[in-house]
């Protein structure tokens, strides 16, 4: 195993196997993966501060096996923040914080090229700061299904004065997100705010839309996936690479740009790589700050 000891921040990390070919059909190594996380770090660190990070390691590259890692190692140097969280049975879990650039570097370092994060910070975890409709495509349906959703749900939620934003998963859907930042806030509320909008958009837009779960009811149709809105569930996070052929980004657009990428019928449009995603922050900045700093109130549906 080859090893380079780097300063960042002031920390001293040993990576290890910069030359592993982590996306083996694309030709982009784990050094390419730490340098992609490094120039992209100021716009996605105050997206994953003080959330309970859930690692998905790719130790032998995005075409290979995977695992969870919930708990943050016990490996970890003395630095790296971490937070206490219950879950479902009560017992108590330490979980990471990226919090600055020499944790996000050392996450990297383990080939965790995803980052997957919960809709509510470590210190308040039953206080989600934003409701998600996670756009999925079923069978026969695509991404440029997903944006006639997303705009549709653009103007339903401008209707009820909620400003929105939206990104793309990486995949084959889109995320799009409603902030709140309410400490009043409860899962139940946007659990029940979600399925309704969901529940509403499948009755309007029956061929195009189903709320249900179900496979076989997904054919042609997207699925607005409101159960995501749990204390136990996670999204992948904005800026995260995806573990697919590409490296490519869960990156946001802007709602003109995701009008005029959709009016273009092409679906690899929408699918954004690391330096694409690099160029469109630098030069935009993050289009999807709203989610952290906006305070709304969800209605009564």
């Amino acid at each position: 195993m080859s090893r380079k000891a780097v300063g960042v921040a002031g920390k001293r990390l040993s990576l290890s196997n910069l030359e592993k070919d982590l996306y083996p059909s694309y030709g982009f190594t784990k050094a390419h993966v730490l340098e992609y996380y490094r120039r992209i770090s100021p716009f996605i660190l105050p997206h994953l501060k003080d959330r309970a990070l859930t690692l998905k390691r790719y130790p032998e590259g995005a075409d290979r096996e995977f695992f969870f890692e919930k708990r943050c190692p016990g490996h970890r140097p003395d630095w790296v923040k971490t937070a206490e969280i219950h879950r479902d049975s009560e017992e108590k879990m330490t979980v990471c914080l990226i919090n600055d650039l020499e944790t996000l570097i050392w996450v990297e370092n383990l080939a965790s090229l995803e980052l997957h994060v919960p809709l509510a910070r470590a210190g308040s975890a039953e206080t989600p700061d934003s409701v998600v409709f996670d756009l999925d495509p079923g069978d026969g349906a695509d991404i440029l299904d997903c944006a006639r959703v997303a705009l549709i749900l653009r103007d339903l939620f401008s209707g009820l004065k909620l400003a929105s934003c939206v990104k793309t998963s990486g995949r084959k859907g889109l995320h799009v997100y409603v902030p709140l930042n309410r400490r009043e806030t409860t899962f139940e509320d946007t659990k029940k705010f979600s399925r309704a909008v969901a529940e509403i958009m499948q009755k309007n837009y029956p061929a195009l839309v189903t709320a249900k779960m179900a496979k076989e009811l997904r054919r042609q149709r997207v699925f607005i996936n409101w159960s995501q809105n749990d204390s136990s569930k996670t999204m992948i996070c904005v800026y995260s690479l995806r573990a697919r052929e590409r490296p490519v980004v869960s990156c946001p657009l802007s709602w003109k740009e995701l009008e005029d990428l959709a009016g273009l019928g092409d679906p690899e449009r929408l699918q954004v790589l690391h330096d694409e995603a690099v160029r469109r922050a630098e030069a935009q900045g993050d289009l999807f700050h709203e989610v952290l700093m906006k305070k709304q109130k969800i209605p009564y549906l």
